[in-house]
């Protein structure tokens, strides 16, 4: 494809996009249509680059790709290439406006500061909706969004890949039946950042955006802030603004097998201690502390999260290396290992793991694509199963920005017993032109 015709066809959807503008109704309603059912669904990405491609490359295999997002024009230009008969934006909203009301469903993958807005007017379009971990930037979003998946009747799952996975669901199942006896205490780890990306850093010097980069639009719900090298397209992780931290990036991944099996939602209480931070940028290093109570034939547990280099005792599983990412579920009866953060590999430390029998998933992208067609709920549904992992991961983010008080948590009321200190980090305010 020739840059002439490439930027042609990046830019084709402006005009319907303001075509779409004027004509369809508003969402302030928040009514959505009744669809259609397609043999092959029409699907929106919002968002076409780094984990994006491999979503929409997905997607691709289920759907057919009629509109494609993103505010870096290179991204645009190659996820063209790959599908020239789709419509471009570069500005998600008005992506929806112009050809929501075509869309079956939509995969997002933006930086974790895009998700709720993207997927909130996506869902009151009655979208089916698609969204990368962690499900939203914060607590009160990812509970609004499980209650409007609910309301509209859409399908929907979050991108922790591993809920497909057979061994996963096996040990979660062993666990949940109580195999091992009573579970005493889990450990989760991450090496993500530092090696990955930086954290428990000063803000870098501003400078001037790329030329294919919409850098207020990347800003987005944040709070204005010149552009600097390290944000985009992958470092953002480590920034307050747009990211979730070691925790939020990958603790939908290592805490799914332990939330399968002991059902995480609402902690009692969390802590953390830090390397220390300057409340822009994450810490180096945290290790959070879970108080979980007792529920059903569960028994009161403690769960810690560790990240930056820091990981659990050794001496927990003897014969086995701790690497960068994984698992420790210590039980009555017996600790179970997994060695990284895909959950495909269970050890059941000085024994053999039992087998049992669970329904196999067709695959993660395809249990999305079957609810889409009318078929059974993906496990990670909003308001099931993504919702409530969710909220959990990121309590520990206000523990990391307390660090060292112990924090209480009210889940009913969504804050944190006796104070109103963390009020806004619970439910962040978006910038002017942001809201739903």
């Amino acid at each position: 494809m020739s840059e002439r015709i490439s930027r042609r066809q990046a830019l084709k959807g402006t005009a319907a996009a303001l075509v779409g503008l004027s004509v369809l109704p508003s969402l302030a309603s928040g009514q959505s249509e009744p669809r259609r059912r397609r043999t092959t669904p029409r699907v929106g990405i919002i968002g076409s680059g780094g984990k994006g491609w491999s979503g929409m490359e997905g997607a691709a295999q289920h759907g057919q790709i009629v509109a494609l997002c993103d505010v870096d024009f290179k991204q645009r230009l190659r996820a063209l290439e790959t599908h020239p008969s789709a419509s471009s934006f570069e500005d998600y909203r008005e992506m929806l406006q112009a050809v929501g009301p075509t869309l079956d469903a939509v995969v997002i993958s933006t930086p974790d500061h895009h998700h709720f807005l993207a997927s909130a007017m996506a869902i009151q379009m009655g979208i089916h909706v698609y969204c990368e971990k962690p499900l939203t930037h914060s607590i009160w979003e990812a509970r609004e969004l499980g209650r409007l998946a609910k309301k509209h009747k859409v399908a929907t799952q979050m991108g922790n890949q591993s809920t497909a996975s057979t061994p996963m669901r096996k040990v979660a199942k062993l666990i949940r039946d109580g195999a091992f006896g009573q579970v005493r205490e889990v450990h989760l780890w991450t090496n993500r950042a530092g090696g990955w990306w930086k954290q428990g850093v000063d803000r870098p010097a501003p400078g001037r955006a790329p030329k294919e980069l919409d850098f207020d639009l990347w800003l987005g719900p944040a709070p204005l802030r010149p552009f600097a090298e390290g944000y985009h397209p992958f470092s953002w992780r480590g920034w307050w603004d747009f990211g979730t931290g070691s925790l939020g990036d990958m603790g939908c991944h290592i805490f799914n097998m332990p939330h399968m099996a002991l059902d995480l939602r609402d902690p009692a209480a969390v802590r953390a201690t830090t390397s220390g931070h300057n409340r822009d940028s994450f810490p180096a290093w945290a290790r959070v502390t879970y108080e979980f109570s007792k529920r059903g034939g569960r028994d009161a547990f403690q769960l810690f999260w560790y990240d930056g280099g820091q990981l659990p005792d050794a001496r927990l599983v003897p014969g086995h290396e701790i690497g960068g990412n994984g698992s420790i579920v210590v039980c009555e009866k017996g600790t179970v290992y997994c060695p990284d953060e895909g959950n495909a590999v269970y050890h059941l430390v000085g024994g053999t793991m039992p087998d049992v029998a669970v329904e196999e998933s067709p695959g993660h992208m395809a249990e999305f694509f079957r609810a889409v067609g009318g078929g059974p709920e993906a496990v990670s549904n909003f308001p099931d199963y993504a919702s409530p992992l969710t909220v959990t991961v990121l309590l520990g983010n206000l523990a990391i920005w307390a660090d060292g008080a112990r924090l209480e948590w009210d889940a009913r009321r969504q804050k944190v017993r006796g104070t109103d200190e963390f009020d806004f980090l619970v439910r962040r305010e978006p910038r002017r032109g942001w809201s739903l």
